[in-house]
């Protein structure tokens, strides 16, 4: 079977790369052919938009920044839904708004096609060892369908609900994030300046009942003084912004969302919205 994978940054050249271990042929696109160019290398084929993606492939897998990429990648002049086969399968595996994946699967169906939103957690290194945390939204029938291949990409693949399901459920988890990237921060800090060694500290109490995956993995990149993304900041403050904005529809507050989200504001209007969500340490002063 030939797939198609739209949007090959930094999470999406590994996944679609363990497709294509796992057997299927591939057709790819991204806005920067040359970050395509590890896949073709690998055999898949470039297209030269999404629609031409959507038209040679049974099932589409995407993976962009943006809500406003997502539009664009579904519903343009170009897109996905301007040539695709009755049939077909969509697997937005993008975090963006949770009415966006709605409009997308009613579209499909609309159309004779299915789609799944089942965006995902985990960050480069989830995707690079093939252990995300998927989360889809839609229906079983359609998941059973793809099963197999999300399963060479994750490791935890839960259908939460109805389309749009998988998206707030990736809010949720955004959340929590955010709790625990201030965490770790403060963390350092306190750390830092009582004299510890913060190696050691983090060894110690990732072990309790701090653990957690902002301790396991990214605050080493901290003490190295590493802030090259896994996930970058841009792409964080859009999706805070997102549960921001679905918290206001449901008439309830995210105190905590709102002051980290404030804190990575700083850091984007200083020029550091490409460096990876690590270094929210930054925010708190001298590091």
């Amino acid at each position: 079977m030939t797939i198609g994978w739209i949007g090959t940054g930094i999470m999406g050249l590994s996944m679609c790369s363990h497709l294509m271990d796992g057997g299927y042929e591939a057709v790819v696109y991204n806005r920067t052919a040359a970050k395509a160019q590890a896949l073709v290398d690998k055999g898949a084929k470039l297209a030269a938009s999404p629609r031409e993606v959507a038209s040679a492939c049974d099932v589409v897998f995407t993976m962009v920044g943006y809500p406003s990429d997502v539009e664009e990648v579904y519903f343009g002049e170009n897109g996905i839904f301007k040539g695709i086969r009755k049939g077909s399968i969509v697997v937005d595996m993008t975090t963006t708004k949770p009415s966006l994946a709605e409009r997308i699967y009613a579209k499909a169906q609309e159309i004779g096609c299915e789609a799944l939103d089942a965006p995902v957690s985990g960050g480069d290194s989830g995707a690079r060892n093939a252990c995300l945390s998927i989360m889809v939204g839609g229906d079983q029938s359609t998941l059973d369908k793809v099963m197999p291949m999300l399963k060479l990409m994750g490791t935890s693949i839960i259908l939460e609900g109805a389309a749009g399901a998988g998206q707030h459920t990736k809010m949720a988890n955004q959340i929590q994030i955010t709790g625990t990237m201030i965490g770790m921060s403060e963390a350092l800090l306190y750390a830092k300046k009582a004299g510890l060694d913060l190696k050691t500290m983090v060894d110690t109490i990732s072990k309790g009942a701090a653990g957690c995956h902002a301790l396991n993995n990214l605050a080493p990149r901290v003490i190295k003084g590493d802030y090259n993304p896994g996930f970058i900041i841009n792409h964080f403050i859009k999706d805070m912004g997102i549960a921001l904005e679905e918290a206001k529809r449901m008439g309830i507050e995210l105190k905590g969302v709102e002051l980290v989200e404030s804190l990575y504001r700083k850091l984007q209007e200083a020029g550091g919205g490409a460096e990876g969500t690590q270094a929210l340490v930054k925010a708190l002063g001298e590091f």
